[in-house]
């Protein structure tokens, strides 16, 4: 199985990444983790079939993660997908989802697709099987608006993805990544503490306690990118594929 960072950005294009966007593949499962505003054209330039992808996951509705999916189903009409798709996220999102496609291509919302859509709400530490995809979903903390917020994670092909989505530190991170083989974990600021984001150094001091396999840093700000020479873990770069 094989994890792809399509975009690996924070919501302001810091380093000039594309917006969160990551894609699984393996023998017997295909979709994406997030689809900010940018992974169209980010799938695109690293020929990523839209066609076979099966699951979208979404963490939350802010458009750094969220907005790109009006895009990529008016990509899908208009290249005559016929492959199901499921798309699953927090609670509201069938209502969070009209109201974007509404927002950025007038009527799109009531388009009859040319196959068939399911949107599908998760709630926080129940778990939901998609096709060959288990997903556990985690309450995180990040701000008001944009939420709920979940944090991922996912096991499919004998192994076990966590991704925490954008986030101050909180205990729930420790049973979600807790022996992954891969735990994408936001890295906003190197030291800075912050609301509703995470740090570098506050992340490690409950790494011990995680235990994860892999570690790779995602969503950084440029005081992270700045540093990326000096980094003890990988942090992740748009195109970038980790073997799982």
């Amino acid at each position: 199985m094989q994890l792809r960072f399509v975009g690996c950005g924070d919501a302001l294009g810091s380093g000039g990444r594309f917006n969160t966007c990551f894609h699984v593949t393996g023998g017997r499962v295909n979709f994406l983790i997030d689809c900010g505003a940018s992974s169209l054209p980010a799938l695109k330039r690293l020929g990523i079939a839209r066609d076979a992808i099966d699951l979208i996951l979404i963490t939350h509705f802010h458009g750094d993660h969220f907005g790109g999916l009006p895009f990529l189903l008016l990509d899908a009409q208009f290249t005559r997908r016929s492959r199901p798709l499921v798309i699953a996220g927090p609670q509201g999102i069938e209502t969070k989802l009209a109201n974007l496609m509404e927002a950025l291509f007038e009527h799109s919302s009531k388009t009859r697709q040319r196959f068939d859509l399911s949107v599908v709400a998760l709630e926080p530490e129940q778990s939901r099987t998609v096709g060959e995809v288990k997903v556990t979903p985690y309450p995180v903390v990040h701000g008001e608006s944009g939420g709920p917020f979940l944090a991922y994670r996912i096991e499919a092909e004998g192994r076990v993805i966590t991704y925490s989505a954008d986030t101050e530190w909180t205990d729930a991170l420790i049973p979600a990544a807790r022996g992954a083989d891969l735990f994408i974990a936001e890295a906003y600021y190197y030291d800075k503490i912050v609301k509703n984001h995470l740090s570098l150094k506050t992340l490690e001091a409950h790494l011990p306690e995680i235990n994860a396999k892999r570690l790779v840093l995602t969503h950084m700000s440029e005081d992270m990118l700045a540093r990326l020479g000096e980094l003890l873990y990988t942090a992740a770069h748009d195109g970038m594929a980790v073997e799982l």
